[in-house]
Parts: C-alpha cells; structure tokens; sequence
C-alpha cells in the first residue's frame, strides 16, 4: 500500500473530509476540490465517448441523430448548468458564511426548480420528437429510426437536470468527493448497459439507438436516487432535513435571479452550437457525424480542466463569503496555470493524431476526415480556452453570471454564427469554415474574459 503525504492528501480527497477550504493552506483546498472534481468529469467524459463509439457501429445516420438530439439537449444543459451555477454560487457563500441551514435551504429550492423545470421539455421531446428532428435537417433514416432516441433522451430530462443540480449542491457546499461517487456510478451503468441495450445479449433484445438513450436513463436515475440518499442522510458539509423541504420563495426568487445570468449564459453558447450543427445538416450526414465525434473526444479530453475550474469556483464563492477576495483571487490563479499545461498537452495530441483518434470510433473515410479537421484546427485555441474556463468559473463563482452572459452574446451570437455561416455556405468553405469560425470566435472570447477577469469587479459580487 502506498504511503506518504502526497497519498494521504490522495485519499482524503477521494473519501472527502471535513476542510474549511477558507482555511487551510491553498494549495491542500485545491487539491482536496480538484482531484474529485476531476475524477468525477472524467468519467463522464468517457461514457460520452464509449457512447459515441458503440452507437457509431449502427452507421452515420445514427451519430448524427445524436448529434442532432444533442442540439436541443444543449438548452436544457444550459438550463441546467445556469441552475447549477447559481446553486453553487448561493451554497457556498452561505457556507463560507458559516450559515449550514440556510445552504440546506437553498439546496431544496433548488431542486424544486430544476423539477419544475424539466416538465416543458419532458412534453416537447415525448409529443413531437420528429418535428424537432425535422426541424433540424435529420435525414429519412433518423426520421424513421432515430426518433425514439430523442423522445427518450427529452422525456427523462428530469434526470438530468437533478444530476446537474444536486451535484452543484455538493460542490459548493465542499463535498466534491460526494459528487465524484454519484457520477461514477451513474457512468459506470450507462457504460455497462450501453452495448448491452444497444445491440443485445441473451434474452435482452436488441434495441439500437432506442437502447443508448434507455441505458443513460437508467444510468442517471440510479445516480439521482444515490444523490438523495446522500443528501438527507447527511454528508460532511450539508445536510437536509424534513422541515426544510418546505417552499421558501425568497431563497427560491434568489437563485432564480442568480441563475438567470448564468442560464442566458449557457443559452447563448448553447444556442449557438445548434446553429453550428444546423450549417453542417445542410452539408451533409458526414459533416455532422465527424463533428459530433469531434465534439464528444474534445469533451472528453476537457472535462479534467473544466473539473479543475469548477473547484475554481467552490473556492472563489467560500472566500468571498468568508471576505478573503485575495485568498479566491489566488485560487483562480493556480488553478489556470495547471489547465493551461494540461490543455497545451491535449492540444500536441490533437495535432499530431487526429485521425487516428476519429479513426477509433469509426472507418467511415469521410466521417474521419472531417473530425480530423476539427481536431486539428481547435488544437490551436485549447491553451487560451483553458483560462477562459476558470475566468468564467470565477465570475460565476462570485456569483455575477451577468458579466460571462454578455460576453457570450458578442462573441457567439455577434461574431460566431455569423462568421461561420458566411465562410461555410457564402465563401463555400464547408465544414471548414464553421470549423476555423469557431477557432476564431473562441480564441478571442477567451483573451477577452481573461483580461475582464483581472479588473476585479467580481470580487463585489452580492448573492
């Protein structure tokens, strides 16, 4: 068995421990946060990937109906993530406050929203799944096969959505380890049910891409009931009780205002890929199939960073409610410098070996070629993308999910879709086009919330 400092610091941020992360030396609170955090993403990432690779053996058509599907799940992520924000936002400024049962609070009224929430799109992708797959371009195959997978993907969004939710309850209270089991178990059983479902065994029959949504659903709701278990039976950092399952509309009406900032925020970028995967729909079921497996290996390959802003965010909001803005200042700091060497690394691999990492998923040459591409060409950005993701972490664990929203409107909406339509379909580039507009929109936007960040005004931030 191992031993020493560097494992002992291993294992309580795996078990989790009790730390007041306002206290103890920065860089023990950012290895306790970050580890969990990034264990927790990266297997997350890896069931988008085993995804993508089983439902890649049914033909393009069927990666392109996820992708497809993915388009409208992308607004509910960014409902769900803009909740996700402001709960971590409100819960760890109330613990950094040392106010525990006003966290609770806000966890159960954040909870009621993401319930509440789920209902509208529950409706839309059970009734007219194949109206929104039409909507968006989907080829005959997708409309006659694939629209199962999305009236399952949409209907269980609820699931979704709590996962979302209930783990940002975890990470601002400081229980990242909590929120590391709860995906690990879910992932685990969607990459287990995954081929099992899919392409069947035994008396299991064989569902085909109906089967790779089935198997999320089952995934995530066993991760939802473990996430309630742990939540009312108490962890280290936050604990339900039966009197606070009340409606509280105060809490309620201030993490909605919170989370406003955060949820046009995410709609912005969101909104912006469904324009994306709209231009590539007009150019082909290869363009979108190569895109979408370019998008699920970059998912994969940047969760570990994301993992370490998000822990950007828990300290940021903790010591801002303990009034130590140096302190949260320094975290952001630290935490950019590992992410740019992490994604400076990710990028000599994407440069060096895109086809061969598309290749894994799929011998469609097209396919391949255009997944390369993108791989290639986002290769250039990642070193800036990996401060934009803990400057943005930081804005929004200050609570000021304003400021990230409107930069996301110029540099998406203004710039990006614009840009790509025009150098793919008026200057005829393709898919290239969309792929060098996202380069350039991307870079910049990141250069520019970098350079916002170091002005300080999240720093007076009130949630």
């Amino acid at each position: 068995m191992p031993s020493g400092p560097l494992w002992a610091e291993l294992r309580d941020a795996i078990r989790g421990t009790g730390a007041d992360y306002t206290k103890i030396p920065l860089r023990r609170a950012v290895f306790l946060l970050a580890v969990p955090m990034v264990l927790e993403l990266v297997l997350e990432s890896t069931f988008a990937v085993v995804d993508i690779f089983f439902v890649a053996k049914l033909g393009a058509s069927a990666v392109a109906t996820v992708g497809l599907t993915e388009s409208y799940l992308f607004l509910l992520y960014a409902i769900a993530m803009g909740l996700a924000m402001a709960t971590t936002a409100v819960v760890a400024r109330r613990v950094g406050e040392h106010k525990r049962e006003a966290a609770a609070v806000s966890a159960v009224q954040a909870i009621w929203i993401a319930a509440l929430a789920s209902l509208p799109f529950a409706l839309a992708g059970i009734v007219w799944a194949r109206e929104l797959l039409q909507l968006m371009g989907a080829d005959p195959w997708t409309l006659e096969h694939g629209y199962r997978y999305m009236q399952w993907a949409l209907g269980s969004n609820a699931v979704i959505m709590l996962l979302f939710v209930i783990n940002a309850v975890f990470r601002g209270a400081g229980d990242a380890s909590s929120a590391m089991r709860v995906l690990w178990v879910a992932n685990g059983l969607n990459i287990v049910l995954d081929p099992l479902l899919i392409f069947g065994f035994g008396p299991v029959p064989a569902m085909g891409i109906e089967g790779a949504a089935i198997a999320t659903t089952i995934g995530r709701g066993v991760g939802v009931l473990m996430q309630l278990w742990i939540l009312f039976r108490g962890g280290q950092h936050i604990r339900v009780a039966a009197s606070q399952l009340g409606w509280d509309g105060a809490t309620l009406l201030n993490i909605v205002r919170t989370s406003l900032g955060g949820i046009g925020q995410m709609i912005v970028a969101m909104t912006s890929w469904v324009f994306l995967m709209r231009i590539l729909a007009s150019i082909g079921s290869e363009a979108v199939a190569g895109a979408t497996i370019a998008i699920r290996l970059m998912m994969f390959t940047t969760m570990p960073a994301w993992g370490m802003s998000n822990a950007a965010a828990t300290l940021v909001g903790q010591n801002l409610g303990a009034e130590q803005p140096d302190r949260a200042e320094a975290s952001v700091w630290r935490i950019g410098w590992y992410n740019m060497a992490y994604l400076v690394a990710v990028s000599v691999l994407f440069f060096l070996f895109p086809r061969e990492l598309v290749g894994f998923f799929t011998g469609d040459a097209g396919v391949i070629d255009v997944g390369a591409e993108w791989l290639r060409i986002l290769s250039y950005s990642f070193f800036v993308y990996g401060w934009w993701m803990v400057a943005v972490q930081a804005f929004n664990g200050a609570g000021d999910t304003v400021t990230p929203t409107k930069i996301n409107l110029v540099f998406f909406w203004l710039i990006q879709i614009p840009l790509c339509w025009w150098l793919a379909l008026q200057l005829d580039w393709r898919q290239t086009g969309v792929f060098w507009g996202v380069f350039v929109s991307e870079t910049a936007v990141g250069l520019f919330t970098l350079w916002l960040f170091t002005r300080g005004k999240w720093k007076t931030a009130q949630v």
